[in-house]
């Protein structure tokens, strides 16, 4: 698919690929498609004579917008393999990840190194010295330089011996490093190969056709990619609330991608939806997409990804609204995608889309994602929870995932349960519930009466009515977080 939005880009040059907002929501054109074709042979010209080659290693620090996406192209017309990094990781991951992926030269925007902290030594060495480790090679500015910042990738490198757009590659070189977690002793990357993202961008592709000139929402490189190739123009979500549901109200988009977080804001900032709406990258209910199809959506649908297969399954509002069992349904496995519970219940998954193998790592079809689940009589994956956040209580495990859906009543933004310490080595359970803004908390513990009332033996044994933490760029609800949030406001067990 990236050769063909290469071509799809060269063939309209002139048409808007990449929008911004104004403060009053009106798009602004940040690049047009034919200007991202000629920043992508730049990049591929300028790295091409730093001699960079098929299966070289390049590190990413790029804001996502046009340069990232340029970048992306760049690399993969070349067949270099590019490593994700998170500048806001902290200096020991940061070096740890590095360390690791061992690229020949990380390219870093402006922003990404202040926030990194790199602009004093890159400003004296252009290099990452790490202790006890041979130097990773140079860095190299994406975008406009800022006092202290490495030097800038050659804009003017000549174009003679790089390789064509769509140049024929192997399909089973590595495409792309990302990480996960994992320590500082041992941090956890996923590598996936040309024919692996390719496919993962297909399904996408696949799941949200947009097609002519009406503007696609959303800032991620698979939203991007299929939009853009299709001949939509993306626009970049704003990052003020305010201007987010003004950007809405003037494009209509025709589809729309935030996160859950993003969404709850918007639509707490009066945001009207148009066209279908889809969101990922943390725990979507039901209640959250009917919310967003009565301000306007046509459908609102929750994806079920992992870094190691994206995307894996997906269901529409109603479909999930409709589902009455325990747990929570994310959908039928899209089309290529294999998925059964192992033995312990954990969910298993592969197909075309899954990674080849962690860094450093065997090969493995089988990616396990750490997530309890079934599959119905439909076929269909039923999250019962993640493994770790098993609660043991009174010697039974309790997993939250299966509960914590029923607590999502009118009024509720976010639930979750978790276990704090008891003092004896068991645990309490907490239902920690946030409330949506001008939600009456009588009226809503009230509510929440009848579902905590069903749950039988996994009964909480207290509930509060907090704001839940986040963390993560996907800003998930942070779990240690929220237990540590319960335990100061009930205090010790008695």
């Amino acid at each position: 698919m990236l050769d063909r939005l290469d071509h799809a880009l060269r063939s309209r040059p002139e048409r808007p690929a990449v929008l911004t907002a104004t403060r009053t929501g009106a798009p602004r054109v940040r690049a047009t498609r034919g200007e991202l074709a000629e920043l992508a042979d730049a990049f591929a010209a300028a790295l091409h004579a730093r001699g960079l080659r098929a299966g070289d290693t390049v590190g990413v620090a790029v804001r996502p917008g046009p340069r990232a996406l340029a970048v992306l192209l760049a690399l993969w017309r070349l067949g270099l393999r590019g490593a994700v990094l998170d500048p806001g990781a902290g200096p020991d991951v940061l070096r740890a990840r590095l360390a690791l992926a061992r690229p020949s030269l990380v390219l870093a925007d402006a922003a990404a190194q202040a926030v990194a902290g790199w602009a004093r030594p890159l400003a004296r060495r252009a290099r990452l010295a790490l202790p006890d480790l041979a130097e990773l090679g140079p860095v190299a500015t994406v975008g406009p330089r800022l006092p202290g910042c490495a030097p800038a990738l050659d804009p003017d490198a000549p174009r003679g011996g790089v390789p064509a757009p769509g140049a024929d590659l192997d399909g089973d070189a590595d495409a792309v490093i990302v990480f996960t977690s994992g320590t500082t002793s041992r941090p956890r990357a996923v590598v996936h190969t040309r024919a692996s993202l390719a496919a993962g961008m297909a399904t996408v592709s696949s799941l949200f056709d947009a097609q002519g000139d009406r503007p696609v929402l959303g800032g991620t490189f698979f939203v991007l990619v299929p939009a853009l190739t299709r001949g939509a123009p993306v626009a970049l979500p704003a990052g003020n609330t305010r201007v987010l549901a003004r950007q809405l109200h003037r494009l209509r988009p025709q589809d729309t991608y935030l996160t859950p977080p993003r969404l709850r804001d918007a639509l707490g900032a009066g945001a009207r939806f148009h066209g279908r709406v889809w969101t990922g990258s943390a725990p979507a209910g039901a209640g959250l997409l009917e919310r967003v199809r009565a301000a306007g959506a046509a459908e609102a649908w929750g994806v079920y990804a992992l870094t190691e297969l994206f995307p894996a399954a997906a269901v529409e509002s109603r479909e999930k609204s409709a589902f009455e069992e325990a747990g929570d349904l994310v959908g039928a496995p899209l089309p290529g995608v294999l998925a059964k519970p192992d033995e312990s219940g954990q969910l298993l998954l592969s197909g075309p889309a899954a990674r080849h193998r962690y860094l450093g790592e065997e090969p493995d079809a089988w990616v396990r994602t750490g997530d309890r689940a079934r599959l119905d009589g439909a076929g269909r994956i039923v999250l019962e929870g993640r493994s770790k956040d098993m609660v043991l209580r009174r010697a039974e495990n309790i997993y939250p995932g299966l509960y914590e859906p029923a607590l999502h009543v009118p009024g509720v933004e976010l639930a979750v349960l978790v276990g704090i310490p008891a003092g004896d080595g068991d645990e309490r359970l907490v239902a920690v519930v946030q409330p949506q803004r001008g939600a009456d908390e009588r009226a809503l513990r009230a509510a929440l009466s009848e579902p905590v009332g069903r749950m039988g033996t996994a009964r909480p044994d207290a509930l509060l009515l907090e704001r839940i933490p986040l963390s993560g760029r996907s800003r998930k609800p942070d779990r240690a977080a929220t237990a540590a949030l319960a335990a100061r406001r009930l205090g010790p067990a008695r």
